[in-house]
């Protein structure tokens, strides 16, 4: 009896000392050990790690799973051009027989009639709704939808938008417009899907941007950067997970509609060529054979790359060093960069008109390469830069050649505060030389009648406020409104 009594004692004592620990767990006082997971395909690397003591806490192997026909397959940005093809490559492809299918205007959207039939006549179960995937209260109803006998099976994250803009002209607006569309609908995704669902595959289709970056796109390389840490978390404590960064696809999107010819021979410049649709689909399908939960999926032309980086002077970036290898120059440590000297001493023997000539020939035949000219001739030295086709990105472009070219620090704003070739060449003249270009004495401006008093000749409506129009700046200025930057 007695041994009872003194169990008895010992069990109340362990239940009191469990209810404390749930106690301060529950408090976040006490946190269970980190588990870190690695794919069973990569054991001698887990193994490794933690024979070099590397790890803390636990570390496991998972098994991959094989997509489920009979589960439901859910898409977002499902009436896009990459979510239907995706959509369609799960029916014909896997066999997938049950989708939930979301997009901002469901229904409505074009080409949703026909994605539902095509879906439809493979056999499948569709339900297209409208929601804001970045809403958690909206998304967090849509999953209401899914079929009772038809579990969630794979999770395809393909919803995304740009609204572009150099750093220096990134607006709280810039950034609230891209990254609710990518990072917050992933995160909710994460968030809603973990507890109650036992998925195969959870895709992030993510962005070059976010891992060799792109001019103007700060913004879209953040919330793309965002969608590879968090397939590398979930990955880490042993749920699904792949971030896949694409380059371009051949077939135009909602979010590669407006590039005209001129911006795709920029960006086929640089080396990186459209990916045509079937090409696609398949890195699509082998991503998901592999163990990795971020892979960059995009198709080089390391030829173009090279070139580009040697005209550009930005180098090889360290990514593609592997792939693309530039030959090397010999010569003096201190010699490898751009140096302004060597142009200073190219206009030291030659008058003011000369000098200013053969800067021109400079400025304009990068300016022809930038646009996709077929040579300098073609540009007209007193134009105005924004009237010959540059806007932000081109900006760019055009100050790192010139900087290359010259060895001089040049501003991004360069084509901005020097609005023409001429006005340029005297830009570049000045600094390249110890006796400045003398500047022309500007005509004495005619009187404007009396009902006219104002011409306004030109604008560049960089300002607060929200202002990107001078019809914009009017309203501000009439208004009274405050506007700080």
């Amino acid at each position: 009896y007695r041994s009872f009594e003194l169990l008895d004692a010992g069990l109340d004592r362990i239940r009191e000392m469990w209810e404390r620990v749930l106690e301060l767990f529950a408090r976040g006082a006490l946190r269970l050990p980190p588990v870190r997971a690695w794919d069973v395909r990569r054991a001698p690397e887990a193994l490794r790690h933690v024979s070099q003591a590397r790890h803390v806490g636990k570390v496991v192997l998972t098994l991959p799973r094989a997509l489920d026909p009979a589960g439901t397959a859910l898409i977002t940005g499902a009436t896009g051009t990459l979510g239907a093809a995706a959509a369609r490559h799960l029916a014909t492809t896997h066999g997938i027989r049950s989708f939930l299918l979301l997009s901002r205007r469901g229904p409505a959207a074009p080409g949703a009639p026909d994605l539902v039939a095509d879906l439809e006549a493979t056999g499948a179960q569709v339900t297209l709704l409208a929601c804001d995937t970045a809403d958690r209260a909206a998304l967090a109803d849509a999953l209401t939808h899914l079929p009772p006998d038809r579990p969630l099976t794979a999770v395809l994250h393909t919803a995304g938008t740009l609204h572009d803009a150099t750093l220096p002209e990134l607006t709280p607006h810039h950034l609230d417009t891209v990254l609710r569309a990518k990072a917050d609908t992933a995160h909710h995704l994460h968030e809603l899907t973990r507890p109650h669902h036992d998925i195969a595959e959870f895709v992030l289709f993510s962005a070059g941007a976010g891992t060799f970056g792109g001019p103007g796109q700060g913004n879209y390389a953040a919330a793309n950067v965002y969608l590879d840490q968090l397939a590398q978390q979930r990955h880490d404590t042993g749920l699904p997970a792949r971030s896949i960064a694409w380059g371009m696809w051949e077939e135009r999107s909602g979010m590669t509609a407006h590039l005209g010819e001129r911006e795709l021979a920029r960006m086929t410049r640089t080396g990186l060529l459209p990916l045509p649709t079937d090409l696609g689909l398949t890195l699509l399908d082998t991503a998901t054979t592999t163990p990795h939960p971020h892979l960059v999926a995009a198709r080089l032309d390391t030829t173009a790359l090279r070139h580009h980086t040697d005209t550009d002077g930005t180098g090889i970036p360290p990514l593609f060093r592997t792939l693309v290898r530039a030959p090397q120059r010999r010569g003096l440590a201190h010699s490898t960069g751009p140096d302004a000297s060597s142009w200073t001493q190219r206009l030291a023997g030659t008058t003011a008109e000369q000098g200013q000539r053969m800067l021109l020939d400079l400025v304009r035949t990068h300016v022809a390469a930038v646009l996709g000219h077929t040579g300098p001739e073609t540009i007209d030295a007193h134009r105005a830069f924004r009237d010959l086709g540059f806007d932000s990105l081109t900006a760019v472009e055009i100050r790192n050649r010139l900087t290359t070219a010259t060895g001089l620090k040049l501003p991004t704003t360069l084509v901005f505060d020097h609005p023409t070739p001429t006005a340029l060449t005297t830009h570049l003249h000045t600094h390249l030389t110890d006796h400045p270009t003398p500047t022309p004495t500007p005509a004495t401006p005619t009187t404007t009648p009396d009902d006219d008093p104002i011409a306004v000749i030109g604008m560049s409506c960089r300002f607060p406020g929200g202002v990107h129009t001078p019809q914009d700046l009017w309203h501000l200025l009439t208004h009274a409104h405050d506007a700080i930057g």
